[in-house]
């Protein structure tokens, strides 16, 4: 937890274990005149009369009462600490301080209690100006990411952000600024301004977004939510002389104003390696209520359960499904569909491979469905335990969907059952490699099955890279 001290407190009522110090390295040796005091503190509550914050600088302090008040509700030694603790950790998700170190002594004064304590949080604030060089692991695409940092832009734990990223199928900058509610850090409101231009060979198109944003996240009892404005400018082109004609079709400039909402409930432990805990994730995006030529209702949900089975092992279901409803008579764009296949969702096909094509190019889908289960141990043998070898798995998997478009007219049961038709899926095996807690690698040996006339498959060895698997 950082350097905790306390003066004149020895012996403490407690096991350095539990804040990650040993005893001897949280006390001096006490001096004779101090006795009766020590024994008060020891023994009985105490009473926490002052918290001081020492090294500021910009940062305002009227931001820092929200995050270290309720050290002073603390009663006990123990409490103090724990709260003390707690404190710093708050001060430290403000990222506006590379260090925060705690000294907790008795109260000195004319005003000092026999019980009373003070406690002094000692800060380091970051730099005005910090910039990074970084990669990033998408959905099977790399990137190499510059950033410019303006941390605690006002006083408040503001931050400004200029990120540039070149990647292998996109390339994009923006500016971000980012504000938190002092006091509720997980309230935040962030906006965005951006260009991004990508590529997307598997349907021969390249699209350039022009556009700004702003979004509001907040926590409400055991969610997550995330409320979303966007209006972006898009520009669609052909990405080869060889596109199709529906392709061609789409190009041209459009508009799209939305506003979506986000509401997710995790409480897996690890994002990338869960062994227990679950994932609901559902979203709703509509488009052309607040302007733009983009008209349509989108919604789609991912569920993702885990648990832990024998000798380390961990089953793991996940059920992806979504579905585009377009509003008037426009027909949806090629930018707003659904797409599906490839190893980073139903394995043994390729890249967006399932579903509508046209000569080639796979155009998506309205409505599509994916479910997988696998079955995660560690390697045979356990090379490398407590080391290396624990970023690494085998894994065997059964993957299974489909993608369609629908006919609105027919009903849900049409639906249901167009969505149950011609369902691809596969099975296999491979070895699974994470990526500090943000990303991993996958190889697998791929069977696909219930190939139809169109898709694009990869019978053997397929390789993947991304952030968000099925």
């Amino acid at each position: 937890m950082g350097t905790v001290h306390a003066k004149s407190l020895d012996p403490l009522p407690m096991h350095g274990r539990d804040l990650g110090l040993h005893p001897d390295d949280l006390v001096e040796p006490p001096e004779p005149e101090q006795e009766s005091k020590q024994e008060i503190l020891e023994n009985k509550d105490v009473v926490v009369q002052h918290v001081n914050v020492q090294g500021l600088g910009r940062t305002k302090e009227d931001l820092l009462g929200y995050e270290i008040s309720d050290v002073f509700h603390a009663k006990n030694l123990i409490d103090v600490m724990k709260k003390s603790h707690i404190a710093r950790q708050r001060l430290l998700r403000l990222g506006i301080f590379k260090e925060v170190e705690v000294l907790i002594d008795t109260s000195e004064g004319s005003d000092a209690l026999p019980n009373g304590l003070d406690v002094t949080f000692e800060v380091t604030e970051v730099k005005r100006l910090t910039g990074s060089y970084n990669t990033m692991v998408g959905n099977n695409e790399g990137s190499m990411v510059l950033g410019l940092k303006l941390p605690n832009m006002f006083g408040r734990a503001e931050k400004l952000t200029f990120q540039f990223s070149y990647g292998t199928k996109e390339t994009s900058y923006g500016l971000s600024f980012f504000k938190p509610q002092p006091g509720h850090f997980e309230r935040n409101l962030t906006l965005n301004m951006y260009k991004v231009t990508g590529q997307f060979p598997w349907s021969s198109l390249k699209e350039t977004d022009r556009g700004a944003s702003a979004e509001f996240n907040f926590p409400l009892g055991m969610t997550n939510h995330t409320l979303k404005w966007e209006g972006v400018w898009r520009e669609l082109g052909c990405l080869a002389r060889s596109a199709s004609f529906a392709v061609r079709e789409e190009s041209g400039h459009s508009l799209k104003s939305a506003l979506s909402h986000t509401m997710s409930i995790d409480s897996r432990n690890s994002a990338i390696f869960p062994n227990r805990g679950a994932l609901l994730r559902i979203n709703q995006e509509l488009a052309g209520y607040t302007g733009g030529d983009a008209s349509f209702l989108k919604e789609d949900f991912e569920l993702q359960l885990n648990r832990r089975l024998f000798w380390d092992s961990v089953l793991s279901a996940s059920l992806w499904g979504g579905m585009l409803c377009p509003i008037g008579a426009q027909p949806s764009c090629i930018a707003d569909r659904f797409y599906l296949g490839g190893p980073t969702s139903v394995r043994g096909f390729g890249m967006y491979s399932i579903g509508p094509q046209s000569e080639g190019d796979y155009l998506g889908g309205e409505a599509y469905w994916a479910g997988g289960l696998h079955l995660y141990t560690p390697l045979p043998f356990r090379p490398g335990k407590g080391g290396f070898g624990d970023l690494f798995r085998t894994h065997f998997f059964l993957n299974a969907g489909n993608l369609c478009n629908l006919n609105y007219g027919e009903g849900p049961r049409a639906h249901l059952q167009k969505l149950a038709e011609c369902i691809r899926w596969s099975y296999g095996a491979g070895i699974v490699l994470r990526l500090g807690n943000i990303a991993r690698l996958e190889l697998n040996y791929c069977v696909p099955m219930g190939v139809q006339s169109g898709d694009r498959i990869c019978d053997g060895v397929q390789f993947g890279a991304g952030i968000r698997f099925l």
